[in-house]
């Protein structure tokens, strides 16, 4: 019996779901460009960072938990 190579579908569905979720994205880059020349160390981009992947991780969980055996 030949072993089947199993593949990651979640990095496939989160490359799928990434440009539906641009507003969050465009809010993650203005916040890193905002704070780039921040040498205070104070500022950060945490929460648009999470926003964004949030967004990923609702678009994927249901196609991804739908092809679980």
């Amino acid at each position: 019996m030949a072993e089947e190579e199993l593949v990651d579908l979640k990095k496939y569905l989160e490359d799928a779901c990434k440009p539906k979720c641009l507003k969050p994205l465009i809010e993650y880059e203005a916040c890193v460009k905002r704070v780039e020349g921040d040498d205070t160390v104070s500022k950060h981009c945490t929460g648009q960072y999470f926003d964004y992947f949030s967004c990923v991780d609702k678009c994927v969980a249901p196609k991804l938990f739908a092809k679980l055996k």
